[in-house]
């Protein structure tokens, strides 16, 4: 039987894989679970060796009563020895202040994570009981009712819940033993949020019949992660045949082969299609999937779309594309050429350069309008459109291709072999997209 008592050993021992860590980071809240994960800790690293231990407190600044929290924290950690962070942060308005305020904190956290570091947060075993509980409300499938794992990337690190075997009780009685102090908010006994409701109103009501039932909801989340990771496995070995070279992965966009997806039954394309997703963009509900088949099933010469929260997934050329940001952007206008020596930044859209003897006279970079001419030694003048379809461009790119203009006279597209250079292979115009560009991030 687990007791308070053995705390110390049962947390060593989760995190004995990261020991070897730059710095070990707890999100600290000042509430009970990260005020004894703190103490915890210090108390470890006074006979362990451990890496340095600092702590981040987010202030959300939703409640007038959460003003002095950054005071207690700061004390709290003061006497402990421990360097804190007080990062203040904005929560967007909408109509879930409790995902505004979470997404809030973890931008938060990526942003203060540097790399072989770990934050350490506290949620424990009644926290993966509610959350499985409230997702199976929610109709969510494997992946949500694994509930929150043990460990993921974040930012340049990681994220680790050492405390998922952990019972609020065992916390409890640590602290009470301890002597500890800690914030109670006030937000907490209000029923309003969901997960409030079901840790007053429905927990409670469910321990009188089954008294383990945190536990044991828990030991489920831990059976459906399994689950999880076996369909990752087999998403892993789906994905392996559709993410085939293409002629433009130049562009650095994901994307993947059609005709591989097509072949798998249903469940296994959204299997797979949710793995490839996951980070990416958040994920489609059970209704929004009805979009995929749309994209799947349209006509060849089709142009379809599938709009999900984090961007667009787009086909063309027997593979569906993933699009965000300035992809998904109008594009940008003509951009005169001063200097063609230097490579010429686009707005929006990335830089090109010119290579080896450039071509004389004013020079500017103009996108596609429609009706564009080329001279192509040999071929005489050819509509850009049907060179574009010769070359098998995808129409998302059809507007964001850079075209090099002497004047009025069109002279070369970028990166399209035959179009983008002159005949004798003086010159060659090359683009970088804005995503491959680091000096434009």
């Amino acid at each position: 039987m687990n007791s308070s008592a053995d705390l110390p050993t049962r947390l060593l021992t989760q995190l004995s894989p990261w020991r070897n860590a730059a710095t070990w980071r707890i999100a600290f809240s000042g509430g009970l679970d990260s005020t004894v994960l703190l103490h915890l800790l210090v108390t470890l690293s006074q006979h362990q060796s451990l890496p340095a231990l600092s702590a981040i407190h987010v202030h959300h600044g939703l409640q007038a009563v959460a003003e002095a929290w950054p005071d207690h924290c700061r004390s709290v950690c003061a006497a402990l020895g421990v360097p804190l962070d007080v990062v203040n942060v904005q929560v967007r308005p909408g109509a879930s202040v409790e995902r505004a305020a979470r997404e809030a904190r973890y931008a938060a956290f990526v942003a203060a994570i540097h790399n072989n570091e770990v934050l350490l947060t506290a949620q424990h075993r009644d926290d993966q009981a509610e959350t499985l509980l409230f997702r199976l409300l929610r109709g969510a499938g494997a992946r949500g009712l694994a509930a929150m794992p043990r460990q993921r990337p974040l930012g340049q690190g990681r994220l680790l819940r050492p405390l998922l075997d952990v019972s609020r009780a065992e916390l409890e009685v640590y602290a009470a033993q301890q002597g500890l102090t800690w914030i109670d908010d006030p937000s907490n006994d209000d029923h309003r949020y969901a997960r409030n409701y079901l840790r007053q109103r429905v927990f409670p009501v469910l321990a009188e019949q089954w008294p383990q039932v945190s536990a044991t909801l828990a030991r489920s989340a831990a059976h459906m992660g399994e689950a999880q990771g076996l369909l990752d496995d087999l998403a892993r070995i789906d994905l392996a045949q559709a993410e085939t070279p293409s002629a433009f992965d130049w562009l650095g966009q994901p994307s993947l082969a059609l005709a591989p997806l097509r072949a798998l039954s249903p469940a296994r394309q959204r299997n797979a299609l949710s793995h490839w997703l996951t980070p990416l963009t958040l994920l489609p509900d059970s209704d929004h999937w009805a979009g995929w088949d749309s994209l799947r099933d349209a006509a060849d010469d089709a142009r379809p779309i599938w709009r999900l929260a984090g961007g667009e997934l787009h086909r063309a050329g027997g593979r569906v594309w993933w699009l965000s940001d300035h992809w998904l952007c109008q594009s940008p206008g003509t951009v005169d050429w001063a200097d063609p020596a230097v490579p010429l930044r686009l707005p929006g859209n990335g830089r090109v350069a010119l290579t080896g003897k450039r071509p004389a006279g004013p020079l500017s970079v103009r996108y596609r309008q429609g009706g564009e001419v080329m001279a192509l030694a040999g071929r005489g003048h050819r509509d850009l459109k049907r060179l574009l379809n010769e070359k098998g461009v995808p129409a998302f790119v059809r507007g964001r291709l850079p075209l090099l203009y002497q004047g009025e006279q069109l002279l070369a597209v970028a990166n399209l072999a035959g179009l983008d250079a002159q005949a004798d292979g003086s010159w060659q115009l090359t683009w970088t997209p804005g995503n491959q560009d680091l000096g434009l991030s």
